[in-house]
């Protein structure tokens, strides 16, 4: 799956460093697998607070069975994870899906640092 669903940016191996490391916003990178049904529910969330955050954040996913370099290099082990990188480093993780509202919370720890 490499198309864009939704406001969701699909990142790869390949294009991670461009894409994630290399930005000047906060990115909020989104770990997850086609058999994860908890990925899915999250998605929809983000894609959701992805239309309210706007340009301030960007957003995106990485499928990590098809992308295990990253996954690896960031010691993702379960799905779905979420990562927010800050200048290329990470400044927030969380494992598992939430409630929006606790999304929105993690989300805004870890952008506003």
């Amino acid at each position: 799956m490499s198309e864009k669903n939704g406001p969701l940016i699909e990142v790869t191996d390949a294009t991670f460093a461009d894409v994630v490391l290399k930005s000047d916003r906060p990115v909020v990178v989104d770990f997850w697998a086609e058999w994860c049904a908890p990925c899915k529910v999250l998605e929809r969330s983000l894609n959701e607070l992805s239309a309210e955050y706007g340009d301030r954040v960007v957003f995106t996913k990485l499928d990590s069975d098809n992308n295990p370099e990253t996954a690896r290099a960031y010691k993702v082990m379960s799905m779905p994870t979420l990562l927010v990188f800050r200048g290329g480093e990470v400044v927030a993780s969380q494992i598992g899906n939430r409630p929006k509202m606790a999304l929105r919370q993690f989300l805004d720890a870890g952008i506003e640092g």
